[in-house]
């Protein structure tokens, strides 16, 4: 399929974002393409995390215009944005202490029809199955990641929002994370990723915009990448 024959999934326009009276995003605009793998690139404090939050309605105030399968979603509640069909893994992946495996991974509830089975993230992340009555907390950083990904893959949400899913990962486990993010692209999942590893970030990814300041500076497909890489080191200080 052609990028022209994907449809958008989310259109971010002129997206301003606050914290308290601090102005953190200035005019962000990007889109994602239905069943793409999109990362923001950028280096530390550039706007990434920001971005993802303001698009699921978890900061303090913002402005523009967020459509997500073309309804607005400025001005909707967190909780209304989720039932749309978005899902956040946030980068300290919020895995519950007082709660084992088993009962983190099946605290979300289903937002739409379509997502994966208990079984099949189990498949996705055999050593889930393993740990199901651990605590949380007593889960590596790596099975905390999968618990983390694996719970919202159950809500039947339709595009992901990553945050630094590899940050401290070993790199086995990395590369776990990256056979996942192309299983789930195959099953018709969209994902917009926020990435610091950006030799990661070029195995799974489609297209990258590039961050700087609270603002989109430069953005290209993959196909492109070879012929960005030395200005990409620039941007990104690598």
């Amino acid at each position: 399929m052609t990028d022209a024959a994907l449809e958008t999934l989310l259109l971010v326009e002129d997206l301003q974002a606050w914290y308290g009276e601090s102005h953190v995003l200035h005019g962000v605009t990007f889109d994602v393409r239905s069943g793409e793998v999109v990362t923001l690139l950028g280096r530390n404090g550039a706007g990434k995390t920001t971005t993802l939050k303001a698009v699921m309605g978890i900061i303090g105030t913002r402005t523009g215009s967020v459509r997500y399968e073309g309804r607005e979603l400025i001005g909707l509640a967190s909780n209304q944005i989720a039932r749309a069909g978005l899902a956040f893994c946030p980068e300290e992946r919020g895995i519950f202490a007082s709660l084992d495996v088993e009962e983190n991974l099946l605290l979300p509830p289903e937002v739409r029809p379509g997502g994966l089975t208990t079984a099949q993230v189990f498949e996705l992340f055999p050593n889930l199955k393993e740990r199901l009555r651990s605590q949380g907390t007593k889960l590596s950083g790596g099975e905390q990641q999968m618990l983390a990904i694996g719970r919202i893959l159950r809500t039947g949400a339709r595009l992901v929002l990553l945050d630094e899913p590899t940050e401290g990962l070993a790199p086995v486990i990395i590369q776990q994370i990256g056979r996942t993010i192309h299983m789930l692209k195959s099953r018709g999942f969209t994902i917009l990723l926020v990435e610091q590893n950006f030799r990661f970030a070029s195995t799974v990814a489609d297209r990258y915009y590039v961050m700087e300041h609270g603002r989109i500076v430069d953005g290209f497909a993959n196909a492109e990448l070879e012929r960005n890489v030395e200005k990409l080191h620039d941007y990104l200080g690598v």
